[in-house]
């Protein structure tokens, strides 16, 4: 029984540890974002070549905007929701653990999705080619990966919608939990529904960017604001001996 203990203390360390490297990533995503393209998506290379160009101007501004900082940062999110679950095993483990596995399948999804490293890699085959007709067949893989799946497009919703969801269904086991506070539940369910609801804008009626991205802002402080009362928490449980 004490080994069960100490092992969830040990994750909810774990987890609050991993929630504040998220948060500086968010931050920095933020910051880079306003920097780069100021919210507007629509100011990022649009076709292979531009992409390829940028991956040569600045390659981390180039895997920057693929996502690849988003990738990292929702991998490192993991043991933050599994510390959230386990401090709700006990009290509503069917919702919880359905949002674990939700999170999980989307994370999945959005990493098996990114384009980030093998653009990069075309990048630099194209650089390195001697023929115009190489050029043009890297160029062409090029566009099938950006048709895959770049920022915005379908191809990525599925990994950006699923997570987001997952964390609505996570504040809403926290407020029949009452393991965390109110406050905190209410603020994570609405914080994630305003970015559920910038995804499904951004992603199927690209006409409202400005007005998601007016969404997201607001949407994005909440959420930030949910993740730091939960940190804090997930340190009191690591102290709590019975």
């Amino acid at each position: 029984m004490e080994n069960s203990r100490n092992q969830f203390r040990s994750i909810y360390l774990i987890g609050a540890i991993a929630t504040i490297i998220v948060l500086c990533g968010i931050v920095l995503d933020m910051i880079v974002g306003s920097i780069v393209t100021g919210g507007d998506i629509s100011s990022l290379p649009q076709t292979a070549i531009d992409r390829f160009n940028q991956f040569k101007n600045n390659w981390i501004l180039g895997l920057y905007s693929l996502d690849l900082l988003n990738v990292i940062i929702q991998i490192i999110t993991i043991p933050s929701i599994f510390a959230i679950y386990i401090a709700h095993k006990r009290t509503d483990n069917g919702y919880a653990l359905l949002a674990l596995i939700l999170f999980l399948i989307g994370t999945t999804v959005f990493i098996s999705g990114n384009i980030a490293l093998p653009m990069f890699e075309l990048s630099e085959k194209y650089f390195s080619a001697i023929s115009d007709a190489q050029k043009n067949l890297i160029a062409a893989a090029g566009e099938s990966m950006l048709a895959k799946g770049t920022h915005g497009s379908l191809g990525v919703f599925i990994g950006f919608a699923l997570p987001t969801f997952s964390s609505i269904l996570i504040s809403h086991v926290m407020i029949k939990g009452q393991i965390f506070t109110k406050a905190t539940s209410y603020i994570g369910f609405v914080g994630n529904i305003l970015l559920l609801l910038y995804i499904v804008l951004v992603t199927f009626y690209p006409a409202t960017e400005k007005v998601a991205v007016m969404i997201a802002m607001p949407g994005g402080l909440l959420v930030m604001a949910w993740m730091i009362t939960y940190m804090i928490k997930l340190f009191k449980l690591r102290l709590i001996r019975d």
